[in-house]
């Protein structure tokens, strides 16, 4: 599946819903793990930009998420792609844009740490 990087440079980016882990099956409650069995989560943010806005709802391995991302905190989103799917289910074919990231970084940290610097 091709992934298609995503530019963020003219992007306001804050946290819609607060990280939960990714479930990988919804009767069982299984959780989600990438190829190197890290735990994905997922976290949905307010992707703003001049001409639009959207909640985009991101996969990002569970390191990559910094702590205490509240609603509204502002982040950084590192190594952002967009990734076309397509599946059928029940007869039903279904389609989207799947979003991923290395990392969700709070961009709140990292402003309060260079006021006490």
């Amino acid at each position: 599946m091709r992934q298609i990087p995503v530019d963020t440079a003219n992007a306001t980016v804050m946290v819609a819903k607060t990280p939960q882990p990714k479930v990988k099956d919804r009767r069982t409650g299984e959780i989600a793990l990438d190829k190197d069995g890290v735990t994905l989560m997922t976290v949905e943010v307010m992707f703003s930009t001049p001409e639009e806005v959207e909640i985009l709802k991101l996969t990002v391995p569970q390191p990559g998420v910094s702590e205490d991302l509240a609603m509204g905190t502002p982040v950084a989103l590192t190594g952002l792609v967009a990734s076309a799917w397509e599946n059928e289910f029940n007869g039903q074919k279904r389609h989207g844009i799947a979003f991923r990231a290395v990392a969700v970084t709070s961009l709140a940290a990292g402003a309060s740490n260079a006021k006490a610097a």
